[in-house]
């Protein structure tokens, strides 16, 4: 029988178990306080207009007060994003969010100006202002990386347009969120026993890995079925989604919105297509695994809403959140004792938001920033979970040595290597569960958890990522987006991942409704080439220790001080090639064979 836990509110949750904002602000009343003192910032900006130009000093001054303003906004938006996730049904704090996001909004118009200006200053008398000023040194590569975009930048006027718009250009994935977190409700099931069970965003993935394949059906049906009774409205929001990207893509003449999203990053265009064709390429291996869950389970047919249970039932003993912290501690020790050192710092120190309540955002997601980072979970005290405690954990801790070790116009690092540190934090822990076990059972179902972990951020999210290029591509052709058009696309990606072996039960295709990443514009890929980067790193670390370790940690630190494929580089991987993926991959193959040899 599956497990039904009790929804709390979010004021019957324990203390320590919620996350600090009071590191934040003490109060609701200190964050506006803050509110109103940081609304003259717009206008002080914008007292630099026209003037960047004028001197090494006038340049030096505004960057250095653009850090300021950045580092005031950030700590505004911390407080009341983080309030506002607690309970997406709190009117009061989505209120405040809508006003910290006009001010924002009139940051972002009143600094508009700074990108066209930096980028008509000719090369030699820019070369003149460092010479004038050696503190502009410490901005060389924002200034560089700023004018590498020369041909994509708008006049003054244009720019401070398109910035003023991006409140609108928001509102696709704000309705949509709002959509999917405060306003949508799925219908109870029933459990085989004949106990009804409640089907929330939060409770989904339990009841999918259900053993009770009563459950699991029923589940999928409620919810999927509910979001295939709003199809249109979930489209709609795409639609806008990608249709404001084309708009700024084609405004800044960019080749495509790919294109556009990538720039950002610096990540060759090249790098996207490789992933899809070299996963295209070895779909094979993942029909393989299909075929395993097939005979594993013992199921004459092996539906959409099988492929999330253990194959080996009744391996997936609970986990308790406070054993997960203790399994999750011995299993970093490669990283060595400072880097245990601020895990616990951020466990003991309630960095985290751990249990599900009414309204609270759903998911798990880590916000780095000062004070310090904040990682919101909805803990159900499963292996899974415990994997995203060490998944999120890793964002955390990349983000405290990038604020830590980068001056704040580097702190930030690209998505692209955003998913590298989560995962490499999976991949040392089931690594650590596996040379600790040897029990024959308990070891295969660890092979299983991380192929199905592979088999979701490896495959899946490629299959996304091809999703989501083709939205984009159709869009940018003139199409408009509707559901019957997307449902089509999505259930024939569906049939080519997942292969024959698998019914690939017609509701799925409106599962695309449910994925908050096409929100993100071009973001899922990074989970599949964050993986296989990982995989690699962790096999370094774990093969020759401190000087991996230590490469390791140069990364972790580097923020946006170089480009991502070069941050990479510096920890041991080359992301410009096939070869993590492939070596990757290669693994995936391994493990099946292993399994294959345990099903005999």
């Amino acid at each position: 029988m599956a497990k039904q836990k009790f929804v709390p509110k979010r004021s019957e949750v324990k203390k320590e178990y919620t996350w600090a904002t009071e590191d934040i602000f003490a109060s609701d009343e200190l964050f506006f306080e803050a509110l109103e003192e940081a609304r003259v910032l717009p206008e002080k900006l914008d007292s630099y207009r026209g003037r960047l130009a004028e001197s090494a000093e006038a340049l030096y001054d505004y960057l250095v007060f653009s850090d300021e303003c950045s580092l005031k906004l950030s700590r505004l938006g911390m407080y009341c994003m983080r309030k506002g996730d607690e309970d997406t049904a709190n009117s009061f704090y989505q209120g405040m969010k809508g006003k910290f996001m006009s001010l924002y909004v009139q940051f972002a118009s009143a600094s508009s100006f700074d990108t066209p200006e930096i980028n008509a200053i000719p090369d030699e008398v820019l070369d003149g202002f460092y010479a004038q000023k050696p503190e502009l040194e410490g901005y060389r590569r924002l200034l560089e990386k700023m004018r590498s975009q020369r041909e994509h930048t708008l006049s003054d006027a244009e720019e401070k347009l398109l910035a003023a718009a991006r409140d609108i250009s928001g509102a696709p994935g704000e309705i949509a969120s709002n959509f999917r977190n405060a306003d949508l409700k799925f219908p109870s099931i029933t459990d085989s026993e004949g106990n009804e069970l409640r089907v929330t965003a939060g409770s989904y993935s339990p009841l999918i890995e259900s053993e009770d394949r009563t459950v699991r059906k029923a589940a999928f049906e409620s919810l999927l079925g509910t979001y295939k009774s709003f199809e249109n409205t979930a489209a709609s929001f795409l639609n806008a989604q990608m249709k404001q990207l084309t708009f700024y893509s084609r405004a800044r003449k960019y080749g495509s919105n790919l294109e556009a999203a990538l720039a950002s990053t610096e990540v060759p265009v090249s790098v996207y297509h490789n992933l899809i064709n070299t996963v295209n390429a070895n779909l094979g291996c993942m029909h393989r695994y299909m075929q395993l869950r097939k005979r594993m389970l013992g199921l004459d047919e092996l539906h959409m809403y099988d492929l999330h249970v253990a194959m080996l039932p009744n391996a997936d003993s609970e986990v308790p959140y406070e054993r997960a912290k203790e399994i999750i501690i011995e299993a970093l020790a490669p990283l060595g004792e400072e880097y245990l050192g601020i895990l616990k710092e951020g466990f003991n120190n309630r960095w985290i938001d751990v249990y599900e309540n009414e309204g609270k955002r759903s998911g798990a997601y880590s916000a780095g920033g000062v004070p310090h980072p904040y990682v919101l979970l909805n803990q159900k005290d499963t292996l899974d979970s415990m994997f995203t405690i060490a998944h999120e954990m890793g964002h955390a801790l990349h983000s405290y040595y990038s604020t830590k070790n980068q001056p704040v116009a580097y702190r930030g690092y690209v998505i692209f290597v955003a998913e590298v540190a989560s995962t490499c934090n999976e991949v040392l822990l089931v690594k650590h569960l596996l040379a600790n076990t040897k029990d024959k059972k308990e070891r295969a179902y660890l092979i299983n958890h991380f192929l199905d972990q592979f088999k979701s951020t490896v495959y899946r999210q490629t299959m996304f990522a091809e999703f989501e290029l083709w939205m984009n591509e159709r869009v940018e052709s003139g199409e408009a987006l509707t559901a019957e058009m997307m449902n089509e696309a999505y259930y024939e990606l569906n049939k080519k991942y997942f292969g024959e072996s698998v019914c690939v039960d017609r509701l799925i295709e409106i599962e695309w409704a449910r994925v908050p990443h096409f929100f993100y514009n071009y973001y899922v890929f990074q989970y599949a080439t964050g993986f296989s980067a990982a995989v690699a790193i962790a096999n370094r670390i774990l093969k020759e220790g401190e000087s991996a370790v230590k490469d390791y940690k140069k990364f972790l630190s580097g923020g946006s001080s170089t480009d991502p494929i070069s941050l990479l580089k510096i920890a041991g991987v080359d992301m410009a090639t096939a070869k993590p993926i492939e070596d990757a991959l290669a693994l995936f193959s391994e493990l099946i064979d292993e399994m294959e040899a345990y099903a005999e």
